[in-house]
């Protein structure tokens, strides 16, 4: 339930075409429901202003499949993230409505209309072709969160004139996330750019001596591009958030 939702459900309480009772009713499952194997946050909507996502990793079918359920119950759109083919296979043929991205690894279920609640766009840039699955992560999760959203792939340093060639979407973007691995140096040279907020994403993406993401992150951390934000290796999921929180128009 999000704001929109509240206010409806107290109109129609207040004009009578709902009574006090059935109020309750819907109200009954907020602010959080119990269903043992998880409490699922009903209200995080109206606290943050997008729902609770679930992290499909280190779950079994068995819990996301319990868990989509009750939260596509509510008619919320639900995200699932780092799922397995094999368990989305399972989501997919219980919900053939919703899509599975195995770029991304993310499992989308959109129950409500798109809804552009952005000031502007998000735009995702990816340095590499191998840094694809975390920038279709934050697209993915961007989408969903209500944030239209422009990709662009593989316009790494190690051929800038790639990225030049896009200076319009650079300049038309409201808020830019920027994934890259090995040195992690993009994100600065976009920084040097632009006059908006960059959300630096480090991945794990490398040889030998960038340790996982490690190097990445530090070179990212140490950017002398002043005014770059950086969230957790492979983390385009946490990217996405902060820049729908960046982007989001305030609401009346």
């Amino acid at each position: 339930m999000d704001s929109n939702d509240l206010k409806h459900l107290l109109i129609a309480v207040q004009t009578g075409d709902l009574s006090i009772n059935e109020g309750l009713e819907r109200l009954r499952a907020l602010p959080f429901e119990d269903i043992g194997i998880a409490m699922i946050d009903h209200h995080r909507t109206l606290r943050q202003g997008v729902p609770e996502v679930v992290l499909g990793e280190s779950k079994s079918t068995g819990q996301i499949v319990t868990i989509v359920q009750h939260m596509a119950a509510h008619g919320d759109n639900v995200l699932v993230t780092r799922l397995s083919g094999e368990k989305a296979e399972v989501l997919s043929n219980k919900y053939p409505e919703g899509g599975y991205d195995p770029t991304a690894r993310t499992f989308s279920l959109q129950q409500k209309p798109f809804e552009d609640l952005g000031r502007g766009k998000v735009l995702i840039i990816c340095a590499g072709t191998s840094d694809l699955p975390v920038a279709r992560e934050a697209a993915v999760t961007a989408r969903m969160f209500n944030n239209r959203v422009e990709e662009l792939v593989d316009v790494g340093v190690a051929g800038i004139h790639r990225l030049l060639a896009h200076t319009e979407a650079l300049r038309e973007a409201t808020v830019i996330i920027v994934v890259a691995g090995m040195e992690g140096a993009l994100p600065s040279v976009v920084g040097g750019l632009v006059d908006v907020p960059v959300i630096a994403v480090p991945t794990s993406v490398g040889y030998g001596a960038s340790f996982q993401g490690i190097a990445a992150l530090l070179g990212m951390l140490n950017s002398c591009a002043g005014g770059i934000t950086v969230v957790n290796i492979d983390n385009g999921f946490g990217a996405a958030f902060a820049a729908t929180r960046i982007n989001r128009r305030k609401q009346q």
